[in-house]
């Protein structure tokens, strides 16, 4: 947001909503169904004006024009905004409405498990423009599907949630100019924030899918397309909706790592090598390849403005940036979340004397490029006194050609402390030729010790695959 938008806006963390753009009918399409922003405004500031006072506001998240409005009203109200995945089960859900302190449901949710007022989404007069909340208050808690224990909350300031995506305008060019296009769920980060918020903070369209299908994208037209690697994947598997893809500006992903043989058949249908990005729930997004800059496959560039990164060896000393050393990434910034709500104890291990502990290992290069290389607890494979990256491996194994899908993790062994076990989904594989395959690319020792052909890999609502279930 340049200057002169944040004084025509008060500072308002949603411009677009505040009159700073030109207004359009299709401004925010979801599912098909188009709102301009002035409409979006009125709905959303006559909710703002039934909840204001809320500790907290749960809503639906499922992807439908009702949730956009219903997260704008909370933040025009200066309510927290606590989305609840649509697919959350009853025990899941109650954890998080409860733990989140919520007053209200908005929006028509059927949880009939959840005892708690609903307030509808029809407009109602309001008197007069709402005062922008405090900068500093928080924008939304959102729960983190951790591998062990209950989801934490996490807190989000308005300020974090502007830094972060004035960042990534900034890297990315993302401007009133822009169309954005993607089907991502809006209960996340990638979704909600960068998804929906983002064109309201810059001015983009938005065309939200509903669902992110090849089609779809291909029928869009945008300048500017989200996706994870799964929906990468499928797009790349119809060439038709790839090559209609040529026209646009600029296409991120982000979520997990892209496979390298991914990036390469979407450069060559579309003409144009992907953004990778990365950020977790915490930080929001930290790192990102440039717009106007180089973009190397497998690795997720620089740190955005306002992020500083460090990398932190076992000894706890920095380890060099060489290319080739890991060590565990930790950020410290303006994107910051607040802490996890209720737990002081947790927000506290998460942090090393105010850096934030990201639990990724990671190498930076002589030049800054970070490339992630995977979880600490999950793909840091300790086996025969060497430390090996499971997405290393990973990345080897996908470009053979009868490997669709892969997953590495380290399984317990007595004489190795942990083996290399890859579980791959692909068509005619043979276990030895793939194991000879990596050690032929790789050093020996970062060879799978055992091949395990599956049908499919266990993914999360955002396609991450799950390999606490693989372990």
């Amino acid at each position: 947001m340049s200057a002169a938008q944040a004084t025509i806006t008060g500072g308002a963390l949603l411009p677009a909503l505040r009159g700073a753009f030109p207004d359009r009918a299709d401004a925010v399409s979801v599912a098909g169904e188009p709102i301009s922003w002035a409409a979006l405004a009125a709905a959303a500031d006559g909710t703002a004006a039934r909840i204001a006072g809320a500790a907290a506001v749960a809503v639906d998240a499922t992807p439908t024009l009702h949730t956009v409005i219903a997260v704008a009203a909370a933040l025009a109200a200066g309510v927290p905004v606590v989305p609840v995945p649509p697919d959350a089960g009853p025990v899941e859900r109650e954890h998080i409405v409860h733990d989140s302190g919520a007053a209200l449901v908005l929006g028509a949710a059927e949880w009939p498990d959840v005892a708690l007022p609903r307030v509808s989404l029809a407009g109602v007069a309001h008197g007069g423009e709402l005062a922008e909340p405090p900068a500093g208050s928080a924008a939304l808690i959102i729960y983190t599907s951790g591998t062990t224990g209950a989801p934490k909350g996490v807190v989000l300031s308005r300020r974090a949630v502007a830094a972060g995506l004035d960042g990534l305008a900034d890297a990315w060019q993302w401007s009133a100019a822009d169309t954005l296009v993607h089907g991502l769920p809006l209960f996340h980060v990638h979704g909600l924030v960068l998804g929906v918020l983002g064109a309201l903070r810059t001015g983009s369209r938005l065309v939200h899918t509903g669902r992110p299908t090849p089609a779809a994208y291909a029928a869009a037209g945008g300048s500017l397309y989200f996706g994870v690697p799964t929906v990468w994947g499928r797009v790349c598997s119809d060439p038709d909706a790839a090559r209609a893809l040529a026209g646009a500006r600029l296409l991120v992903s982000g979520s997990a790592p892209l496979p390298v043989p991914v990036f390469q058949q979407l450069q060559g249908l579309t003409g144009h090598a992907p953004v990778e990005r990365y950020g977790m729930t915490e930080t929001m997004i930290t790192l990102s390849t440039r717009c106007r800059g180089e973009r190397r496959p497998g690795w997720v560039g620089l740190p955005i403005a306002g992020v500083a990164t460090r990398l932190v060896g076992d000894d706890g000393l920095a380890a060099p940036h060489d290319g080739e050393s890991i060590g565990e990434l930790q950020v410290r910034g303006t994107t910051l979340f607040d802490g996890y709500l209720h737990r002081p104890e947790a927000t506290a291990a998460a942090f090393d004397g105010g850096w934030f502990r990201t639990g990724d290992s990671a190498v930076i290069d002589a030049d800054g490029f970070h490339r992630i290389v995977g979880r600490t607890s999950l793909d840091i494979i300790k086996c025969g006194g060497f430390k090996v990256g499971a997405g290393e491996v990973e990345t080897v194994l996908l470009g053979h050609p009868s490997v669709h899908e892969v997953a590495v993790v380290g399984l317990p062994d007595p004489d190795l402390g942990q083996r290399i076990v890859a579980f791959v989904v692909g068509d005619a594989v043979d276990p030895a030729a793939l194991i000879q395959h990596v050690g032929a690319q790789l050093s020996l020792h970062k060879r799978p010790r055992e091949v395990r052909v599956v049908a499919e890999l266990p993914r999360n609502a955002m396609g991450k695959v799950q390999k606490n279930l693989l372990r």
